[in-house]
Formats: C-alpha cells, structure tokens, sequence
C-alpha cells in the first residue's frame, strides 16, 4: 500500500471539552513526515487508558490541541521504511504502545541501559513534539506512524482487543511488578482495581505470588477480584480498621490510584519491614502528605513506576500467553469513541475499553 493510499484522520480533541465527549473526527494538521526508519500501522484496536482523559482536559498541563489521544494500539503494518531492522514485513500484525521515539544513542545513560521511557528526548505517542515539530497523534484513528523500535509484534496466541490494552495499561503494572520482585515468597497488594489495577491483580497471581490482594474503596468488585485469582480484598470505605487489622502483612504494593485524597499513610502502614511501595496513578494536583517515620520506622521504600521498554513490554506479551492471561475487556466501535471516554470516566467498564475500528478489523 503506498503512502497516499491512505489518510491520517482521527478523533482530535479541539479543547477541554472533548474530555466530555466533544472529540471530532479530522485529519492531522502536522504529521510527521515518513522516514525510512518507520512503520505506518492501519489500526484495528485502540485501548483507552486514563492518560487519555488527563490529556484531553489538559489534567496534567497545557494539551497542544488539535490533539488525537490512544496509546494502546494495535493493527496491520501497511509500510515499512528501508532502513528498518526488525523483521516486521507489511501485514504483520503489530502494536505500539505510550512511547513513539527515544534519542537511541549509544552515549544516552537511559537508552543505552534500556530504560528508553526514562530518556529526557522521549517523545509521548500523543500530544507531543517530534525532534523536526511535528507532532505525534495517537490510535483513537484509521493510521499510525512509529518508529520501528517501538513497534512491537503482537503473538498470534493473543487476540487483538485484549492485546491493545496490555501495551499501556498491561505493561504499567507488569513492569514493577516485575522490576520489584513479585514471585514465589511474595505478599502483593494492589490498591485501585481498576482498568489498571486488574492487570495487577492478574500479573501478581501468573508471576507466582504467595499471597495477592486487591484493595479498593468499595465491596462491589470484591467477586470480581477474587475470581481474577486475587487470595483476599479490602475494601477501604467498608472494612473497619483495615489498616490496623492488615498492618504488616504485605511486601509489595503497587498503587494505580490518582486521587491526592487516598488514604496514603494507612496504605503504608500495610508494609512489612523493608517492604516496597511503587506509585504508578498520577494525580492530577499532588499525592497526599507523608510522615518521614512511615519508611523510617520500618525501613520501607517509597518509588514510582512508568511504562516499561519495548524489550519488556515483548516479555509481558509473551508471558501472557504462556500464562494464557485474559484481560477483562469491553468492545467498543471507534465510531463511539466519544461515548467510550464518557462510559470510561464514568467508571462502566470492567475492567478495559478497547476501541474496534470496524473498518479494518476484518481485513
């Protein structure tokens, strides 16, 4: 298929108000150039993660609109550039995920160690700026362009609606989880079982955890979580003195939560001696105020976690079929993308919306 067989279009969000379901269906105003070092994907899938939503309000900062969100996309390589090296041919079923380019030079401290999410040239799959000013626009859209590092094959074990959301979503849990040492031994809990936190319910238990618990504000999910193989669930507006009664009991916690109101001390108070607890939800304002003595006392450790490189986020993939993990996932057409975001925020999927552009799903 050659280039100009195809247009760039998507759902682009104009201001704040698309975060209210406002998107409006356009072509790119400033694509990036194709370069031999590309591949252009025909989407078929798009997952929708919560980043979209802090984007498309500007949550997290000034959005440089028209602004096409999605970061969980997978689909059909339809060019590949000259100068590409994986062996991704055209028709290959490949996705991409929240990063779209690093530098990659021998010299970066970040890249050349394999941590490319963490290089201060990285460039977002959406609402940012590409070294030549283009921008980057997302999979909530017919086409997407990537350099071919972070194109990634998706294995024929996983169907592509469950594969989408694994890129952002999957590996944002996957990764610390992983990189902290979930496993045989382990007592791991995950606060916020959510669109995020069920991935971290369903890595935890496929890693080989002893014990996993999903931790969230209502009873509601409490079925939910236990058949996603969780072994307990707290429910924190619900259980009287939960902290108090599951002080000490956890090694691991991974906290996809985004509200600077979360009872943060008490979840640290779920730590045993020299347990770790990993930040993964970002608040739009601030987190909550700490005491120094919640790590002091019992020589804890507080970190944070993004998304993780294309080299892991092919391992997670792998492992998910090898563990043959199924994700909960919610269908929607990407020709109600704007319903999905309002569904999305209004908290009705369970547990993942992955967007189905029917106009190539079936080719």
């Amino acid at each position: 298929m050659a280039a100009q067989d195809y247009k760039f279009e998507g759902w682009m969000g104009l201001d704040k108000s698309a975060a209210d379901g406002k998107m409006v269906w356009q072509e790119f105003p400033k694509q990036k150039p194709f370069e031999e070092t590309d591949i252009d994907i025909q989407i078929t899938h798009c997952g929708i993660c919560g980043s979209d939503l802090h984007t498309l309000r500007s949550g997290w900062g000034p959005t440089p609109y028209p602004c096409c969100v999605g970061h969980e996309i997978v689909g059909k390589a339809v060019r590949v550039g000259s100068k590409v090296k994986k062996n991704i041919k055209v028709g290959d079923r490949v996705g991409v995920g929240a990063q779209n380019l690093s530098c990659l030079k021998p010299e970066c401290y970040e890249c050349s160690n394999g941590w490319e999410p963490h290089c201060q040239h990285g460039v977002t799959t959406f609402g940012d700026t590409f070294p030549d000013g283009s921008n980057s626009y997302g999979g909530y859209a017919d086409y997407h362009r990537c350099h071919e590092h972070f194109v990634l094959k998706i294995p024929d074990g996983i169907p592509s609606a469950e594969a989408a959301p694994m890129l952002c979503g999957g590996i944002t849990l996957y990764s610390p989880l992983k990189n902290n040492g979930c496993g045989p031994g382990k007592r791991v809990g995950i606060v916020g079982v959510g669109g995020l936190g069920h991935f971290g319910v369903l890595f935890a238990k496929a890693l080989g955890a002893d014990h996993v618990v999903g931790i969230s504000r209502k009873a509601e999910k409490k079925e939910d979580v236990l058949k996603m193989g969780a072994d307990e669930y707290i429910s924190t507006d619900e259980d009287k003195d939960w902290a108090k009664h599951h002080a000490r009991s956890l090694d691991l916690i991974i906290s996809t939560v985004s509200s600077p109101n979360m009872p943060l001390m008490e979840y640290l108070q779920l730590l045993r001696t020299k347990g770790t607890f990993i930040q993964v939800g970002a608040p739009e304002d601030k987190l909550p105020d700490m005491n120094a003595f919640a790590f002091i006392a019992k020589g804890v450790k507080f970190g944070g976690s993004a998304i993780g490189p294309p080299w892991q986020i092919e391992e997670m993939l792998n492992f998910a079929v090898e563990k043959k993990i199924k994700p909960w996932i919610n269908e929607y057409p990407m020709d109600e993308a704007n319903k999905a975001i309002i569904d999305f925020e209004a908290g009705k999927p369970r547990y993942r919306i992955t967007l189905v552009n029917k106009k190539h799903a079936d080719v």
